[in-house]
């Protein structure tokens, strides 16, 4: 078996990702960078963290996993896998009402559906390790809902249930199943919400300013480092106090 440390993280091409993906090389893991759609920049990622960690492997892997046979398709293309980083998704924010069965599908696949069945097919990689790791990026959302984002927190709490029942089943297995749940981080995916607004959520704070991808690729670096191993099933919240 290769000695170097494989981790999949999927979305590493959003903000999230990306600095998870940068913590982890960090750390000494090679990485499978998964994409759907943002191909230059992930290019970029991978060409940097060649140069800054030439010790380890970085392979670009796509897939969209708005598709049915999407997982599929990422997991023929993966090796050796000894950790998962599950932080692909996207938000929508719609009231019920004007949500359609197409969006409510989609949010499903990219978030539960594809992620569940890649781990599961990823599966018989990780029991080779005697720990072996799997993290979801859930949402705050997921542990307190949201009005306007029904269905996004839906899919959220539903990843941290999967968090929960998956660390019973896969535990003795030596799979540890984590999730972390953030709170307001500044990526491109909020960076048009208005000051005012902004201010409303920061004053709901009691650290009183927002998190960076920084904060929530710390969380999944402890996790994921051996100092956290009798952890398992546990959703880490990480908003500064926002929801406790």
């Amino acid at each position: 078996m290769t000695e170097r440390k494989y981790c999949v993280v999927l979305g590493a091409s959003g903000g999230i990702g990306e600095a998870i993906s940068r913590d982890l090389a960090s750390a000494g893991w090679s990485l499978f960078l998964h994409y759907n759609e943002n191909a230059a920049h992930i290019g970029n990622l991978q060409r940097e963290l060649i140069v800054d960690y030439p010790q380890s492997d970085f392979l670009l892997v796509q897939a969209d996993f708005s598709t049915l046979d999407s997982a599929e398709t990422l997991a023929r293309q993966v090796r050796h896998v000894r950790a998962v980083v599950v932080a692909n998704g996207q938000s929508m924010m719609k009231l019920l009402t004007e949500t359609t069965a197409e969006d409510m599908d989609a949010l499903w696949k990219v978030h539960v559906q594809n992620p569940a069945r890649f781990i599961g097919l990823v599966s018989p990689q990780l029991r080779k390790f005697e720990q072996s790791y799997i993290v979801m990026i859930g949402s705050i959302w997921g542990n307190t809902g949201a009005a306007g984002e029904v269905m996004y927190s839906a899919v959220k709490g539903a990843q941290h249930a999967f968090v929960k029942a998956y660390a019973k089943e896969a535990a003795l297995s030596g799979i540890r199943v984590n999730a972390i749940a953030p709170g307001w981080i500044e990526t491109r995916m909020n960076s048009d919400i208005p000051m005012d607004e902004r201010q409303m959520v920061i004053d709901e704070i009691p650290l009183m300013r927002t998190g960076t991808p920084a904060h929530v690729a710390e969380a999944v670096n402890f996790l994921l480092s051996g100092k956290a191993d009798y952890i398992t099933g546990e959703i880490m919240k990480v908003n500064g106090g926002w929801y406790i």
